[in-house]
């Protein structure tokens, strides 16, 4: 074939464009490190396909007036009540927590530690008109429901998504023991015996009310509970219930909630483990009421997170934190109870073992010396514990809305892996390494692009969420080095 001068220059001049343009925008980026070994290590595998339960959110209560504290009930200025704000919502310098915990209060006062009913005068009888005050509740200087409102909105303000309301007894009058203390079943219910009184119908109306209140202030709450612990006769708010006396609530709470136009859904039953919640499913489900709830809830205490439940709902870990253990800050130290360390894989349990769509730790904030919180004030003094940057390995990275995806690391008896996508497209890979030595993992299956950016963030005693440069591998794959005892979230753009 013949080709002219004229042309010979002219193919000359666009092939060396045509390798300019491969060279300056390569179709994927090339590895950066000190070749292939530094990609081999321990096998973590991550499938995009194979799809598990939603994530809903994570994140705390600031119930029995705890949210006071951080409003400056015990000292703190105004500049760290914003940082304290920043370190349990912030995407950026905190935790991103999006979901937040109410408690509805049954008490006729309110000092400190306790939560003043909505409804503090007895009406006489279940049938006679109640009297609410909405105005009650308030606190001096922390605004109504005891400070709540004041929480929630700049909470809500903050990026939270989330509001679940929670009750931990009716008010007194409407329980066998007259009283909101020690247990005592609500009127009513099956086996419960108050002289024929049913206050069933003015407890559903009540917890209505309290949501219209709510309303009323601009408020939105998304799920709301009618139990708290109910295997439990403690010596503070609390009421009792087996699944079918849950039932016969439902029986009648359902479709008061349904007549009232509100789109709040109900949760159910915050036992004090996964066990006790489990029982009381089970007999929600035998009466044939399991319909009714909008969420299965249930905290971490008395038994283990272990096996999901068999339910057609999604399952939120309500409450927990460490009451008992030694009063700590520190990420690991021996794996006491309190450790941040402890709290990641206690976390990673209730993702990839029991199927949870959620995780909340008992209290955000608090004037406390115990693990009872994720940050203790003392004064204008604000002590960050790693359990808060456990939390946070999740919370920043993954947002309501994500699916948990499949990961394994068949060969890392000493790692724990979890795996989320993102509604965006984004992927966030937690990988926790218990042991005493320094994991090499290798990540493949990620769905990446040549535009695709990938971080690290480490998290151990040195460490809060810090950000760190991974390496990549291949079309799909990225590799890191994580420290002992440590926590890295590996994170993809969407």
């Amino acid at each position: 074939m013949y080709c002219s001068s004229t042309v010979m220059a002219y193919l000359a001049v666009a092939l060396c464009s045509l390798f300019s343009s491969v060279a300056a925008n390569p179709p994927w980026p090339p590895h950066h490190g000190h070749g292939e070994s530094e990609a081999a290590g321990t096998a973590v595998t991550v499938d995009t396909a194979k799809r598990y339960q939603p994530f809903d959110g994570m994140g705390f209560a600031e119930a029995f007036q705890r949210g006071t504290q951080i409003y400056g009930a015990d000292g703190l200025s105004e500049a760290n009540t914003s940082y304290v704000l920043d370190l349990l919502y912030s995407n950026k310098n905190g935790a991103g927590m999006t979901i937040l915990r109410n408690g509805i209060g049954s008490s006729l006062s309110n000092p400190y530690d306790l939560m003043k009913t909505i409804e503090p005068t007895d009406p006489g009888s279940p049938d006679s008109e109640p009297t609410y005050d909405w105005q009650g509740p308030v606190k001096s200087g922390f605004g109504l429901d005891s400070g709540q409102l004041r929480v929630t909105k700049d909470a809500i303000a903050r990026g939270v998504q989330t509001v679940y309301a929670d009750a931990w007894s009716s008010p007194g009058f409407m329980k066998n023991n007259s009283n909101e203390n020690y247990g005592g079943y609500l009127c009513g219910v099956t086996g419960i015996d108050c002289g024929g009184e049913d206050w069933r119908q003015a407890y559903a109306d009540y917890l209505v009310q309290y949501l219209m209140f709510y309303k009323q202030e601009g408020i939105h709450i998304d799920y709301v509970g009618f139990l708290n612990e109910p295997d439990l006769n403690v010596s503070y708010a609390s009421m009792l219930s087996d699944g079918q006396q849950a039932a016969d609530f439902l029986e009648v709470f359902y479709p008061t909630l349904q007549a009232s136009g509100l789109d709040t859904e109900i949760a159910c039953c915050d036992g004090s483990g996964w066990d006790q919640s489990r029982e009381r499913i089970e007999g929600i489900q035998a009466a044939g009421a399991e319909n009714t709830l909008g969420l299965v809830t249930s905290h971490g205490y008395e038994s283990y997170p272990n096996t999901p439940f068999d339910t057609q709902h999604k399952v939120w870990e309500t409450e927990w934190a460490d009451l008992n253990g030694e009063p700590t800050l520190a990420w690991y130290t021996n794996g006491s109870s309190g450790e941040g360390l402890t709290w990641a894989n206690n976390i990673h349990q209730l993702f990839a073992v029991s199927n949870a769509s959620a995780a909340l730790y008992w209290i955000g904030a608090d004037n406390t010396t115990t693990n009872s919180a994720l940050i203790l004030l003392d004064g204008d003094t604000v002590h960050v514990s790693k359990r808060l940057w456990a939390f946070g390995q999740y919370s920043r990275f993954v947002k309501p809305g994500a699916t948990r995806i499949d990961v394994s690391a068949p060969d890392a008896s000493a790692l724990n892996t979890t795996a989320f996508e993102n509604f965006d497209g984004s992927v966030a890979v937690q990988v926790i390494n218990n042991g005493d030595s320094t994991e090499n993992v290798r990540v493949a299956g990620l769905p990446l692009h040549w535009y695709t950016k990938v971080s690290g963030w480490l998290t151990n005693n040195d460490h809060d969420l810090t950000y760190m440069p991974v390496g990549r591998f291949g079309r799909g794959g990225v590799h890191a080095s994580i420290p002992p005892f440590s926590m890295m979230s590996l994170v993809t753009s969407g």
